[in-house]
């Protein structure tokens, strides 16, 4: 079976297939799981943090379609169900075929030897690979196979017939049946002589060996108090408890005591079952043709419960005592209390109950019905004492028959730690009442013998605190352009220098900045909140020598910032018509389009200036941060390292590994946000919730898409003449500057009857592309028809009177004909408050008239 979930800590990713792994995304999704959620819970349950960071990577390549139509080497992994998705009815099987007894009544279950013939993966088939037995007795339709060696080489093969003969050639009928093994062999080498000279006399050259081929059958009749009662056909091997288990074994009110076999009427033996689960001895009574076996009823049967090996109802027999069910239960537990034992027996009118001392089990008898419980002993101690706290080995210890004190038991825990505290400890007895009481100690004055020693009684708890458990637990916080920010443990005389070293020391944006330490206040009543600290940092991003020693206090919360003059590169992009395309880094802030241009070599021949667009972030777009960046870095690094077709020298293992200690860090940091994240979700860009607010509220008719990125409409044309104009945008990052080749084509979009893309015709207006699609359809609403020019810019149709004026069509031009509004046609109550507004309108203006007159 392959790998599974449940086996989280040893499941290896790259054994997975990319069909796996979307079959387990299906699966958390299923569960109301997220692929972020998906990867945290396999770190909590113990998946490596290399193998979340495989997992998380093969989740993002099936999701950007990177790996489509690879697989892995591993294709045949399984999954199986993972905690904590959807279970189906099949699960439920598989506990029921993993249960021998399911199919068995809680009563059955209890019946002692009844699930010997139940278990399904037990069976009691007589084994018919041994060698022959010497006293088998032969019948009609056993084979015999007859191997004379020596002088002579032969092989017979012989069936018993009907009459119990068997016929050999030369030799003729030898009569077998009724004989065992050892006689027929002996009937058998006699009549062989005639033919084998060598087989007689007292020296002989010849012999012969027989054995048994195929066996017999036997019918064997089961009846009585069985599960399956009815005749058998059974190897003629066949014992007493061959015949049970193929008749299920005895059933719930069936003796397992007493099972009767009868032979040609005569009761031949009686076999117990208790032998042979108590002690191994199993019935050496083999069964013969037409014998019969029946399962009495049950006569006396007693329940024995409490601490004993083996709890359950028993069959006991007249004569037997506790000691013999004792025997049968398998003794008493370990937890038992041995003492007594409590029976409910039934008289003849009622319920009654019994006491057996330990001295009388000997002397009980059993009777039916009999319920016989066994107590446990006493949960408690009669010379436990326990001690915690700050000693070197807190937990229970024992109270020598002399008595002992304080003093002793310090002893023996090996002494006070360090950090006791030495002024109080505490005393916790249990009164007579069972009520706790609570005494002061001063086990400084009794370790060194100033104070007065305690006796210690049974169940006494003694407690000596740590310092530290009497105060708050001391740290101090670092934040901002350090490598490792967050909470660390506090150190008395630590200094800021010691503080960043543990924080893997300074960014290299930490340059030519200062340190910020703020410090509690802790007694001010004028309304101060916080004490600032200023320190100074070098451009060899070193702390100020009088500054480094500076010491910290508990809860200092220490901030590296950032220097002002520190910017990371900013990348954008140009494409399409020009001589050099590719990524360009912003050289200063106020750098331009025409400037980027001019760096990537100007336009070619080829480019249509008309048709260049910016592309441009929003302010949703949702970027890599800085840390996200360094960390992608870091991950190209480590794959260059790890797919290096020579062997890696020592310097570039060490930065190997020191690489791949740092991404797992931060893994399972990102881990741990996703489960802040996941467990209250607050957003922050209330400007970006307010317009999906909006989008999604039907009765605004506001339908708003959030975009990361928009085409920005440019005139390439008037730029590059007139650099730094208004026009000539200055850049931002991630800015896309796209300039197409020579466009000759104009497409119609919407509401005509072909829409199609066609030639580009020069001097030809709205209408006449328009008419290369067919003319407008019955739903168009052509006064709001607009074109998308190949930059991004747009124009609308406008208006003048009752004269349309269509927009100018360019090469790469887009034509969109919208559609008219759905117009709802008016109901039956539409209708109907529209007369009754009329009717009351006419009755208002015939009471105005009225009154005018």
């Amino acid at each position: 079976m392959g790998q599974s979930l449940s086996d989280i800590q040893n499941l290896k990713v790259d054994n997975l297939s990319d069909a796996q792994i979307e079959q387990l995304i299906k699966r958390a999704e299923a569960s109301g799981m997220n692929e972020m959620q998906l990867t945290a819970a396999a770190a909590e349950r113990g998946m490596p943090i290399s193998e979340v960071t495989k997992l998380r990577r093969r989740i993002e390549e099936l999701r950007s379609g990177k790996r489509t139509g690879k697989e892995t080497q591993a294709g045949s992994v399984q999954l199986r169900n993972a905690e904590g998705f959807n279970m189906d009815q099949s699960i439920f099987d598989s506990l029921r075929y993993s249960d021998p007894y399911y199919d068995l009544t809680p009563t059955q279950k209890k019946i002692f030897g009844f699930k010997l013939f139940h278990n399904r993966d037990l069976t009691f088939n007589p084994s018919l690979n041994i060698p022959t037995p010497q006293t088998y007795v032969i019948g009609a339709g056993d084979q015999l196979l007859i191997d004379v060696y020596g002088a002579s080489q032969e092989s017979y093969d012989a069936t018993v017939g009907p009459e119990g003969k068997i016929l050999i050639a030369n030799v003729g009928p030898i009569e077998v049946g009724g004989a065992t093994i050892q006689a027929a062999t002996a009937r058998i080498k006699t009549s062989l002589t005639r033919i084998y000279s060598g087989m007689g006399g007292s020296n002989p050259n010849t012999f012969v060996d027989i054995r048994l081929g195929n066996i017999r059958s036997i019918s064997v009749s089961m009846v009585g108090e069985l599960s399956k009662p009815g005749n058998y056909i059974l190897p003629s091997f066949a014992s007493v408890f061959n015949a049970l288990f193929a008749a299920g074994g005895p059933n719930e009110n069936g003796s397992f005591r007493k099972i009767q076999v009868y032979r040609n009427n005569k009761l031949l033996a009686e076999v117990d079952v208790y032998d042979f689960l108590t002690k191994g001895n199993s019935s050496k009574v083999m069964l013969k043709d037409n014998d019969v076996v029946i399962v009495q009823p049950i006569q006396h049967r007693v329940e024995i419960k409490g601490p004993v090996r083996r709890e359950g109802l028993f069959e006991i027999k007249q004569g037997e005592n506790i000691e013999d069910l004792l025997r049968f239960s398998g003794g008493f537990s370990s937890l038992a209390y041995k003492e007594r034992i409590t029976v409910r027996r039934t008289t003849k009118d009622q319920m009654s109950v019994e006491d057996i001392s330990s001295d009388k089990y000997r002397g009980f008898y059993p009777k039916d019905g009999d319920e016989f419980t066994v107590g446990e002993i006493l949960n408690r101690f009669d010379n436990r004492v326990q001690i915690s706290g700050a000693v070197y080995r807190p937990g229970e210890y024992s109270i020598p028959k002399g008595g002992m004190g304080v003093k002793e038991l310090v002893s023996k825990a090996e002494g006070l730690m360090g950090d006791a505290f030495l002024n109080r400890a505490i005393l916790y007895r249990t009164k007579d009442d069972l009520t706790l009481e609570a005494t002061s100690v001063d086990i400084q004055g009794i370790i060194e013998g100033s104070a007065e020693d305690i006796q210690l009684r049974r169940e006494d708890v003694l407690s000596i605190p740590s310092r530290y458990d009497l105060k708050e637990d001391y740290y101090i916080k670092i934040s901002g352009e350090v490598n490792q920010t967050g909470a660390f443990a506090y150190g008395e005389n630590m200094t800021v220098a010691d503080l960043v070293m543990k924080a893997g020391g300074f960014k290299e944006s930490a340059s030519n900045s200062y340190i910020e330490i703020a410090r509690r206040v802790r007694n001010d009543i004028t309304g101060k909140v916080a004490e600032i600290i200023n320190l100074q940092i070098d451009s060899n991003l070193k702390i100020k020598p009088e500054d480094s020693q500076y010491l910290l206090q508990p809860f200092d919360h220490v901030f590296i910032r950032r220097s002002p003059g520190f910017q990371r590169e900013k990348i954008i992009k140009v494409e399409g018509e020009v001589f050099f395309p590719g990524d360009f880094a912003l050289s200063n802030a106020n750098e331009r389009i025409s400037d980027l241009i001019k760096r990537a070599g100007g336009i070619n021949q080829f480019a249509y200036s008309k048709g260049a667009t910016l592309i441009r972030r929003t302010e949703y777009y949702k970027g890599s941060t800085e840390n996200e960046i360094k960390e992608e870095n870091l991950t190209a690094v480590r794959e260059r390292l790890e797919n290096e077709d020579i062997k890696i020298n020592e310097a570039e293992k060490i930065l190997l590994e020191r690489i791949s200690k740092k991404l797992d860090a931060q893994e399972l940091e990102r881990l741990k946000e996703q489960k802040k994240i996941d467990q209250q979700i607050i957003s922050t860009d209330f400007r970006a919730d307010r317009l999906q607010d909006l989008s999604t509220n039907e009765t605004s008719g506001i339908k708003i898409e959030l975009k990361e990125q928009e085409l920005v409409g440019i005139n390439l044309e008037f730029i590059l003449a007139n650099p730094g104009s208004s026009n000539d945008l200055i850049l931002q990052e991630g800015d896309i500057i796209s300039i197409p080749k020579e466009l000759q084509t104009v497409r119609m979009r919407g509401q005509v009857l072909f829409p199609t893309t066609a030639r580009y015709m020069t001097g030809r207006g709205f209408k006449a592309y328009i008419s290369k699609s067919g003319g407008f359809s019955e739903e168009a609403r052509r006064s709001k028809s607009y074109v998308v020019y190949a930059n991004g810019d747009v124009k609308r149709t406008r208006r003048f009177m009752f004269v349309k004026f269509y927009p100018q069509i360019e090469p790469g031009a887009e034509i969109i004909v919208p559609q008219k509004p759905e117009r709802t046609p008016l109901g039956p109550q539409q209708w109907v408050s529209i007369g009754t507004g009329l009717a009351t309108l006419g009755l208002v203006i015939t009471q105005i008239v009225n009154l005018t007159q």
